[in-house]
């Protein structure tokens, strides 16, 4: 975090990452600027405060990650979907819910979402996109199912019950190499909704 103009800021400086690096930051960086710009309307997301190619400026969202105030109540998760098919009404699948510090408790209660740096944002809406999109709702899902799951209605749980073909695909091979190097460096892994787990 830094201070821009008297606030508090999320300020990220691709100059700062490793040289090798540096070409997969600015990208990622210039996704989640797109992401931004296009939902520049949507509360419960940071506002674009600047891009120049090496710095990154967005707002500040108070609040906690998912794992450290876990939302119990069922309206964070109506406020939640509702957040989600803004998104997507405007062209943006996130592709990291499955990360719960990407979901946000913010002050008030109400759900906000960070960390866009691998955001789809091309605006089509293919069969990729809905592919995409209804993975976003998945992964939703799953953390409603750890902190409210009496409030999951049975077409929810039919959702839960059928990954899409890339995320099955994806958990039988390189989710296993995924979390082994995980552990093995930095003591955990995101368990998908199941909150963390550490050695």
């Amino acid at each position: 975090m830094a201070v821009h103009e008297g606030v508090p800021v999320i300020r990220r400086d691709i100059r700062a990452a490793r040289w090798w690096a540096r070409p997969l930051a600015r990208r990622a960086a210039a996704r989640e600027a797109r992401a931004l710009v296009r939902l520049a309307d949507v509360a419960g997301v940071p506002r674009l405060l600047g891009w120049d190619g090496a710095v990154l400026l967005r707002s500040y969202i108070p609040g906690a990650p998912m794992q450290q105030a876990p939302p119990t109540d069922r309206d964070y998760y109506r406020q939640a979907l509702s957040l989600l098919s803004q998104l997507h009404r405007r062209g943006v699948v996130h592709n990291d819910l499955a990360k719960e510090p990407n979901w946000l408790v913010s002050e008030d209660g109400s759900p906000a979402l960070v960390d866009f740096q691998i955001a789809w944002t091309r605006g089509r809406r293919g069969a990729l996109y809905r592919v995409l999109a209804r993975e976003d709702l998945r992964h939703l899902l799953k953390h409603k199912r750890t902190y409210c799951p009496q409030a999951l209605s049975t077409r929810q749980r039919a959702i839960l019950n059928t990954p899409a073909p890339h995320s099955r695909l994806w958990r039988a091979t390189g989710k296993r190499l995924y979390k082994l190097i995980a552990r093995r460096l930095f003591g955990y892994w995101d368990n998908e909704g199941k909150g963390r787990v550490r050695d």
